[in-house]
């Protein structure tokens, strides 16, 4: 879920709890197979509950959704953490994350700013490998960005 914060930014939140308060009820009947199926997928960690699908197969979160006019323009940006990004061997590089950019913008970005009624100039993607504050650095922190205009619920790539 995705809210707006007293700043004009948007934070994302926690995944919502899955089971009512109290607990689910279980009854043992015709359905258990697909109830005990639903509790072994409801044990996994919050966190790989929040991951988002990319064509890299990498785990991705999404972070914050910023809305920023500090270029002069409102520009959108969407972050990720994306932990096995980087130039390592065995790491995700640049070439497939990018993929992965295009992607996030086209799944993600285009509802979001279609179903809030905003055009922004830009949206940028972006991905860290660990939690950064927004405007800073960090030494051996790898990060790629991409940004894009959106035109007819189309993502284009923007070089920067």
């Amino acid at each position: 879920m995705i809210r707006a914060s007293r700043h004009g930014t948007a934070h994302a939140t926690r995944v919502a709890q899955a089971t009512p308060a109290g607990g689910a009820r279980f009854a043992w009947g015709r359905g258990c197979i697909y109830v005990l199926a639903s509790l072994a997928i409801l044990a996994l960690p919050v966190r790989a509950q929040a991951l988002l699908p990319v064509p890299s197969g990498q785990p991705v979160e999404l972070v914050d959704v910023l809305l920023d006019n500090n270029p002069g323009e409102l520009w959108v940006r969407f972050r990720f953490l994306a932990p096995r990004i980087g130039d390592l061997a065995g790491q995700i590089g640049y070439d497939v994350a990018a993929i992965d950019m295009a992607h996030l913008c086209q799944i993600l970005a285009v509802p979001y700013v279609e179903t809030r009624g905003i055009t922004p100039a830009r949206v940028v993607i972006s991905m860290s490998d660990r939690p950064i504050e927004f405007g800073t650095s960090q030494p051996g922190a790898t990060q790629y960005f991409e940004a894009y205009r959106l035109q007819d619920s189309r993502c284009i790539w923007e070089e920067f």
